[in-house]
């Protein structure tokens, strides 16, 4: 049990680490710096003074309000903020003050900017893959000579899970291309499976792929399809789920806003949820 300075300090760290999250996910979908220039108000261009830019406190102190313009702050900020610090305690309460905490951590933190970003904007950045899956391969490495138990994949394992992963995402968005004859999968769903699979494997790849499906059917049928129903078609247009109807009265449903939940849970839990299942219909 770690004590309360312990958790007081993971939770400050990542709630500092959400701060420059939303700083990725702001600007990495329109191809800009997160280096330079400074935090700025995005509607007035003000730049952000250090003593507004403290973690959720600033948000409520400014009430919610940018102190040049006055506009709202998009509450998105504070819950980002509070979310990664969340998890970075969570990470620490269930590892432990160690190194797999910390890639814990990180890993869950640029999952959720992936699944907000992806929400946001439909898009999924290089800059969340490319440092993701370069920072998993890197510390797959010290993770061995650490000598520390892990949940995460071992370097080969992690570069045969990269290609699985990516591989089989890839098998599909091409089997749905044809089935639905438009494009049914992104790219940037492809590079997500990607740093998946170097994370948890191969054999942990595919059930994250099969449970982000699960998530995303349910939530279409559930909440998507129904939301449409009730406001109606577009342009008059009728809503035709069957093959070939119309597309337009339904949006598009973001793969890689179920996906990086999907990894992150398959990531702590895979292993119980896959021996439970062999034991339970298999046999063992």
């Amino acid at each position: 049990m770690i004590d309360a300075f312990l958790g007081s300090f993971a939770f400050a760290i990542g709630a500092c680490v959400g701060s420059f999250l939303n700083v990725c996910i702001g600007r990495w979908p329109h191809d800009e710096s997160v280096v330079a220039p400074r935090s700025r108000c995005p509607k007035c261009g003000l730049q952000i003074a250090w003593y507004d830019n403290i973690p959720m406190v600033s948000w409520l102190l400014l009430r919610a309000k940018c102190r040049g313009c006055a506009l709202p702050i998009s509450a998105q900020y504070p819950l980002v903020e509070l979310i990664v610090g969340l998890l970075w305690l969570s990470a620490v309460l269930h590892f432990g003050p160690t190194f797999t905490a910390l890639r814990v951590a990180i890993f869950a933190t640029v999952m959720l900017g992936i699944a907000v970003t992806d929400f946001k904007h439909y898009v999924i950045p290089d800059g969340f893959t490319v440092s993701g899956l370069l920072f998993l391969l890197v510390t797959s490495i010290v993770s061995v000579f650490r000598g520390e138990p892990s949940p995460f994949a071992l370097p080969y394992e992690a570069l045969i899970g990269a290609c699985a992963g990516a591989g089989a995402v890839a098998i599909v968005g091409w089997l749905g291309e044809v089935v639905l004859k438009r494009e049914a999968m992104g790219f940037g769903d492809v590079t997500l499976m990607a740093v998946i699979g170097a994370a948890v494997g191969p054999p942990r790849s595919l059930l994250v792929l099969f449970i982000g499906a699960a998530l995303g059917a349910v939530t279409f049928v559930g909440v998507v399809y129904p939301v449409v129903r009730l406001r109606g078609a577009p342009r008059g247009e009728q809503i035709d789920l069957e093959l070939g109807g119309s597309q337009a009265a339904l949006p598009e449903v973001p793969f890689g806003v179920f996906l990086a939940p999907a990894a992150v849970f398959v990531l702590i839990w895979g292993d119980a949820l896959m021996s439970w299942y062999l034991t339970t219909y298999l046999g063992g």
